[in-house]
């Protein structure tokens, strides 16, 4: 068995090389104490043995956490064998069980990265690591695009950010995103690691299953045998372009919103909008909407606004949820 691989090298090298605006000396910087998430599938236990190998070269405090969904009559015996092997290696790994089943897959999520927050906060972690794949970059670009979403959708996944508004100084990070699914199986093989098979991956009363069992492996077989790495690199050029984008839009945000005192309509400058380009124009709007509703805003809401920036004296929208209406005042677009 190996002690040191071609993954190992390149991960080494992505933890030290890769900028980002959070991340300036890199994505992970030494004597760091991180908390990795590990389910006991192939990605997260690759992820784990990683850790743990880079961790005397940059001086890491590696913890990790188990979340147990109670999905499976299976469960604690899978929490078991993540904290055996976790142990094997040399750190130390808390199970948390969820008092309540979740219902759904977005309601499961949520109440992990809260664990995540919990615990990281209780042990002085400065950083959470997942094992976030080049497929699963895939698959979400894929999943969002179906689903509607714009460029901030399809570029999810990114290699870091604030773990939650809250406590920004807690980073959560990917280090996995430039290695395929198939890579992480191929180095579990390699170094003789057991993986806990998740009978649920193989439900497909689950969209993401099926984007994986089905249409994954169709457009990998008829039409780009790379179609992983491929929509993987679409979203990291995404990324980039979003993060442009909101750096343009937050300046003209502050130019064009009058924000309101307690009580009084919101009031959206149209001039400055008038002469920018329709992208950034659907940008800002989106901003505002957001500090407005309190629904996801919707393509279909934007426009809306959109189409008063040119409108005529006293033209207004059809209703917003909540009832709130927008019309035009002179130079004003105003929401009440």
């Amino acid at each position: 068995m190996p002690d040191w691989s071609l993954l190992h090298a390149r991960i080494h090298r992505t933890v030290q090389a890769h900028k980002t605006p959070l991340q300036s000396h890199g994505l992970i910087p030494a004597e760091a104490r991180l908390l990795v998430a590990v389910s006991g599938g192939q990605d997260s236990l690759c992820l784990l043995k990683l850790m743990a190998d880079l961790q005397p070269k940059w001086r890491w405090q590696v913890a990790a956490v188990h979340c147990d969904h109670r999905w499976r009559p299976d469960s604690a015996e899978n929490a078991a064998f993540v904290v055996d092997l976790a142990q094997r290696w040399g750190i130390s790994c808390r199970v948390v069980r969820a008092e309540t089943v979740p219902g759904s897959e977005a309601a499961a999520r949520h109440w992990r990265y809260e664990v995540f927050e919990a615990l990281a906060l209780e042990q002085g972690c400065t950083h959470v690591v997942t094992g976030h794949t080049a497929t699963d970059r895939a698959e979400t670009l894929l999943y969002n695009l179906i689903r509607g979403s714009g460029a901030d959708g399809m570029q999810a996944l990114t290699w870091v950010r604030s773990l939650s508004p809250a406590h920004p100084e807690i980073s959560l990070v990917r280090p996995l995103l430039e290695v395929t699914r198939a890579e992480t199986a191929d180095f579990c093989q390699a170094f003789d690691i057991p993986i806990w098979e998740d009978s649920t991956n193989q439900d497909r009363a689950y969209a993401r299953n099926r984007l994986r069992l089905d249409v994954m492996p169709y457009l990998r077989d008829h039409f780009n045998p790379n179609v992983e790495r491929t929509l993987a690199q679409t979203a990291e050029i995404l990324a980039a372009e979003v993060e442009f984008l909101d750096q343009l839009a937050e300046a003209l945000y502050r130019q064009v919103m009058l924000c309101p005192s307690p009580g009084e309509a919101w009031r959206i400058r149209r001039s400055p909008l008038k002469t920018i380009p329709l992208a950034l124009q659907r940008r800002v709007l989106r901003r505002v909407l957001q500090e407005i509703l309190s629904v996801q805003v919707t393509f279909e809401q934007v426009e809306k606004l959109v189409g008063l920036i040119d409108a005529p004296q006293r033209s207004q929208s059809d209703p917003f949820p909540g009832g709130a209406i927008a019309r035009v005042e002179k130079d004003l677009i105003i929401i009440a």
